[in-house]
Parts: structure tokens; sequence; C-alpha cells
């Protein structure tokens, strides 16, 4: 209700207050010690406030209460022993404060406790071991601590535990197979620590209602046991970022329920199995960062139609084309192949994926033709922020329809790909683009005036070309721009002063192209300027005093050039300086 304010005292005085609820409201501060006084007090709801402030160890003298939840606050502090005495205490939320200190032992006296919740806290030690007296709990919730030591082996004592959730925290040693026997649990979480060991033969041989196994990011070996197929209900596997090897078994072509299969980033050998591909209500394939062979069959996605994201990038041997049936696959918004050896056209089937937000093809083997058609049918997808096709032999020119692209385009990157011809002025549409990266190409002509209607350019890289002509002015439009990248091309003229209007630049790179002017005294003011490479150009003058204003420069190139006269004093003064050349000039010593 936006109800601002401090609880008032006189709260305390409603002595036959059963229910408090003020969640979500703006009330702040400490509670106040009168509230005590609420004996018949059953349920009282705090969360989601700005309350402050120690966590009142009184809570434990208000002998009925069932629910406490203080949930998104600001309390501080330990959890009170005092709790101990909260005999009837069924639900206890504590997520999203900054609560320190240990979770206390007597906690497990709590014999009705059914919902336990200390996600997001400050909490260190270990996971107590009278936890296993709660007999009743049906929730436990520690995840995101810094709690530490071994997962204990009496958690798979509570027989009434549907959620386990303790990721995010600091735990090794390996999981206790008495956990895999919760037969009514239906998520397991324990990814993001460093737990180690293998997962038991007999993994789902005792979880018939598991939904969620989540076990990612942590130093898990061995192979994937056969009985996953027998957690017939599992929605959600994540076992990515471990040390797993083997092959994928077969048997999780079964897992007819699951929606999401993470196994990146492990060390799974032999083919890729395409029987995973017959799961029709898979939303999320992740099998990137392996050690798997084949190739993706022509039909993948006559069974895939929910496919929503499909991450395949570096494998050993993904090998073959982009089958033009992808186009089925008609909710994908993630299609991930990059660093693989895959080889023909990319489709233009492509755009009628309408709903795709990130392609990236980068670093394959990957054609098109002349006109790179495939980029014309892209612009259909009209909500492609980010696209990637570096290190592909392209070999043809941007045609004009670039500029068509999706209007919330942020990363275009399409670097050594064998592009030639002229960038396309129809390229400044792409307003919302904060990295163009175009570096080791054949691109002739000039940079585009429209390049200044980049307004958001962070990011700019057209290194390694044959562009000709001036930099130009239009270049300053871009405030926030980050670093410029046009090294190693033909381009002439001078170095605009207004340069210096774009106090954001950290990297300035220029070398091996004809400038041949001064150095503005401008250059002065980009106070945040990191590398400034001017190397190998006609660039003559002396170097401006203001040189000496860079002071958080690592390195200075201004070599082979023609510089002349005295080199500044100030250089002298720029302290994190760790590389300066100013060779093949012609300096008066």
């Amino acid at each position: 209700m936006a109800l601002t304010g401090r609880i008032p005292r006189e709260f305390g005085n409603l002595s036959f207050l059963v229910s408090l609820d003020l969640r979500s409201n703006n009330f702040h501060g400490n509670l106040p010690q009168e509230m005590t006084h609420l004996h018949r007090l059953k349920f009282l709801d705090l969360s989601f406030n700005s309350f402050s402030g120690q966590i009142p160890s009184w809570f434990g003298f208000l002998p009925r209460l069932q629910v406490l939840n203080i949930r998104n606050n600001s309390f501080t502090g330990s959890i009170p022993s005092s709790f101990s005495n909260m005999s009837t205490l069924e639900t206890l939320n504590l997520n999203f404060n900054s609560i320190e200190g240990q979770i206390p032992e007597v906690i497990g006296s709590l014999i009705n406790l059914r919902e336990f919740n200390l996600r997001g806290n400050k909490l260190i030690g270990s996971i107590p071991l009278s936890l296993s007296n709660a007999s009743r709990l049906e929730t436990l919730d520690i995840a995101s601590n810094s709690l530490q030591g071994n997962i204990p082996e009496g958690l798979g004592n509570l027989h009434n535990m549907k959620l386990l959730g303790i990721q995010d925290n600091q735990l090794t040693g390996s999981i206790p197979f008495t956990i895999f026997n919760i037969s009514r649990i239906e998520v397991i979480a324990f990814t993001r620590n460093s737990l180690s060991g293998f997962l038991p033969n007999g993994l789902c041989n005792g979880l018939p209602i598991l939904k969620g196994l989540y076990l990612s990011r942590n130093k898990l070996h061995g192979h994937i046991p056969t009985s996953l197929s027998n957690c017939s209900q599992l929605q959600l596997l994540d076992l990515s970022q471990n040390d797993l090897t083997g092959e994928i078994p077969k048997e999780i072509s079964n897992l007819i329920e699951l929606e999401r299969l993470g196994l990146s980033f492990n060390s799974f050998s032999g083919p890729l199995d395409m029987e995973i591909f017959n799961i029709s209500g898979l939303r999320v394939i992740s099998l990137s960062n392996n050690n798997l062979s084949g190739s993706l069959p022509p039909n993948m996605c006559s069974t895939l139609s929910n496919i929503e994201e499909l991450y395949l990038a570096h494998l050993t041997n993904l090998v073959g084309t982009i089958p033009h049936s992808i186009s089925n696959c008609f909710k994908l918004t993630i299609l991930e192949f990059s660093n693989n050896h895959l080889t023909g056209l990319i489709p233009n089937s492509l755009g009628y994926l309408t709903h795709l937000r990130i392609l990236n093809l980068g670093e394959n083997n990957l054609t098109s033709d002349s006109s790179l058609s495939f980029l014309t049918s892209l612009t259909n997808c009209k909500n492609l922020t980010f696209l990637t096709l570096r290190l592909n032999p392209l070999n043809g020119m941007l045609p004009a329809s670039t500029g068509n692209l999706s209007t919330y385009l942020r990363l275009f990157v399409a670097t050594s790909c064998k592009i030639n011809g002229r960038i396309p002025d129809e390229i400044g549409n792409l307003s919302s683009l904060l990295e163009f990266r175009l570096s080791g190409n054949n691109l002739v002509g000039s940079i585009p005036t429209t390049i200044g209607d980049l307004r958001n350019l962070q990011r700019f890289n057209l290194s390694d070309n044959k562009l000709t002509g001036l930099i130009g002015d239009h270049i300053c439009k871009l405030q926030h721009l980050g670093d410029i990248y046009l090294g190693q091309n033909q381009l002439l003229g001078s170095l605009p002063s207004c340069l210096g209007n774009i106090t954001s630049l950290r990297e300035i790179h220029l070398g091996s192209n004809k400038l041949s002017s001064n150095i503005p005294p401008s250059l002065g003011n980009l106070q945040y300027l990191v590398v400034l490479d001017l190397s190998s150009n006609n660039m003559v003058g002396s170097l401006p005093p203001k040189i000496g204003n860079l002071k958080v420069a690592t390195l200075i190139d201004l070599s082979v050039n023609q510089f002349s006269n005295e080199i500044p004093r100030e250089i002298g003064g720029l302290q994190t300086l760790a590389y300066l050349s100013l060779r093949h000039n012609k300096y008066n010593f």
C-alpha cells in the first residue's frame, strides 16, 4: 500500500492480534520492543520493506508464532539463539538481509519447522548437523551465503524435503548419497560450490518426482549414470561446468518431461547424441565446450519445435552444414554455433527465426553468396541484439540492407570474414549499436559519414582493411566511444582535433596509416586515455605539452613519424606509462 514511516510502539497494545501482514511497503527503522506483548500472534509478515537493525531476539518470546517472514529487508546481526523457543514455528523466512555469523545449532530443535529460508545473507561456518532433527522440513534454502565444509549426511534423513537449495556457497566434499534417497524431493540445487566426487550409479532410483537437478559449477567427475532416466519427471538438468567425462548416455532421451538440458563445459566425448533432439518439450539445450563429434541432423527442428536456446559452441568436431530446416525451430531466441567446423552456405531460412536475439556463427568455415543475402534475410529478425560472424570466409559485400537489421542490434562483429567493397551508408541506421567490428577484411573507400549517427557506439574497430580518405569530424559525434581502432588502413589527412571532446575515450589505435597532421593539443583533454598509438604515419610538428595530461596512459607509441623539435618534459610526469616509443622521428637532442 506504499505506506511509509516506522511501526508505532502502540502496536504492542493490540494484545488480541493474531495476524499482522505489512509486507511490500516502505517501512523503515527498528521494530519496537513493545511488540513482545503480542502473545497471541501466529502470523507475522514484514517482508519487502526497509526495516533495519539487528534481528530482534524478542521474536523468540512470541510463543504461538507459526509464520515469521522478514525477507528482503536490511536486518543485520546474527540469528538469535532465542529462536529455539518458537516451538510452534512452521515457516521462518530471513531471505535477502545482511545477517552474519553462523546458523545456530538450536534451529534443529524447531520440530514443527517446514520452511527455512536464509538465501542471500552473509552467513559463514558450516551447515549445522542438528538440522537433520527438523524432521518435518520441506524447504531448506540456504543459498547465496559463504557457508563452508561438507553437506551433512543427516540431511538425507529429512524424508519430507521437497526443495533443498544450497547453491552459491563454498561447500566442499562429496554429495552424500543419502540425499538421492529422499523420495519426496522435487528440487536439488547445489550450483556454484566446490563439491567433488562422482554421481552414484543409482542416482535416480529413489527420486521418482524430482523435477530440477542443479549441480553446475562444481568439481564433480566421473560419468552420468544411466539410471538418470528413472527421474521420469525431470524438467531441468544442469550439470554444466564440472569435470564429467565419458559419453552422454542415450537414456537421457527417455526424459520426456525435460525442458532444460545443461551439459556444457565438461569433457564429454563420443558422438553427438541425436536422440536428444527427439525430446519435444526441450526449451534449452546447452552442450558447448565438450569433446563431441558429429553433424546437425537435417530434420533436427521437426521435433524441437519448442526450443528457445541452442548452445553448440566449441565442440571438438561438429561438421556439416546448418540445415535449412532450422527455420522450423521458430521459437529460437539464442543460436550459438561458434568455434566449430561447420561448412556450406549460411541459410537464408535463418530469417524465419523472428524471435532471434543472439546469433553467433563465429569461427567456422561458413560461406555466403557475393551479396551476403543471409544478412538481408536477417532483417526479419526484429529482436536481434547480438550478431557475430567473425572468422568465416564470407567472400562478399555488405548489402545496403545491413542498415535494416534490428534497431535493437547492439553488437555486430564480422572480423576476418574476407568482406570486400564499401561500408554502406545505411549502417548509420543501427542506432542502438554499442560495438561495430569489421577488422581484418578487404573494405575499401572512405568511412561513411553516417557512422556519426551511431550515437551509442562504445567500440569501433575497422583496423586492417584498405580504407582511404579522411577520418572526418563526424566521428566526434560518438560521445560514448571508449575504443577506436582504425590502424592498418590508408587513411589520409589530419587527426580531428574534436577527438579531444570524446572524454570517454580509453584507447586510440591509428597506427600504420597516412595521417599527416600534428597532434592536436585537445587530446590532452582525454583524462581516461590508456593507449595512444599513432605509429607509422606521416605526422609532423612538435608534441604538445598537454600530452602530459594523459595521467593514466600506459602505452604511447608515436614511432615512425616526422615529429620534430624537443620532447616535452611533461612526458616525464606520466607515472603509469609502461611503454613509450618515439623512435624514427626528427627530434633535436
